[in-house]
């Protein structure tokens, strides 16, 4: 290992992370008003989703994205299934632009990230349009996505964290 790289035990890389973005997740959904207004509710999911693609291939990422979907269903009482498909999208995006994403910057990797949230976001959109057979608020869909693209840092430091722990996929 270099640079101060971790092991890639499940529970480090994957089974934290979660617990995290669980707890994040139930924080922002708390009834807390700044202002009048109450705290946005990014997907903190995302960040974790596309962290874990770009790390390296798994079995069980694809089924932890899926939990954490399936865990924001329940809390923001949305369609059971419907952050599940929006975040696998963006985990399969992201694994499948893996080669290109290999060696990139910062930058880069945060417009790949916005790439992989628009497709995610977009088609959550069109899946609530097709469920409630009307539109959903594209003002609160644009600040809950800019909530979420702001998160990447997040991301990136997952990604530094663990990069380099699998000589296998070097």
């Amino acid at each position: 290992m270099s640079g101060g790289a971790r092991s890639l035990e499940p529970w480090r890389w994957l089974g934290v992370p979660m617990l995290q973005v669980m707890a994040a997740t139930l924080l922002f959904a708390l009834p807390i008003r700044l202002w009048g207004h109450g705290l946005p509710e990014p997907v903190f999911a995302l960040p974790v989703a596309f962290a874990w693609a770009v790390i390296r291939p798994s079995m069980l990422a694809p089924f932890c994205v899926a939990i954490l979907g399936f865990f924001l269903d329940l809390v923001w009482g949305g369609p059971l299934g419907l952050w599940a498909v929006c975040l696998l999208i963006a985990y399969g995006g992201a694994l499948g632009g893996r080669a290109f994403m290999a060696g990139q910057g910062r930058a880069a990797m945060w417009g790949w990230y916005g790439v992989l949230a628009t497709l995610a976001f977009g088609a959550g959109y069109l899946f609530v349009m097709l469920d409630v057979h009307g539109m959903p608020s594209p003002l609160s869909v644009f600040w809950q996505f800019l909530a979420t693209v702001i998160l990447y840092p997040f991301a990136d430091r997952l990604i530094e964290r663990f990069e380099d722990a699998d000589v296998r996929f070097r």
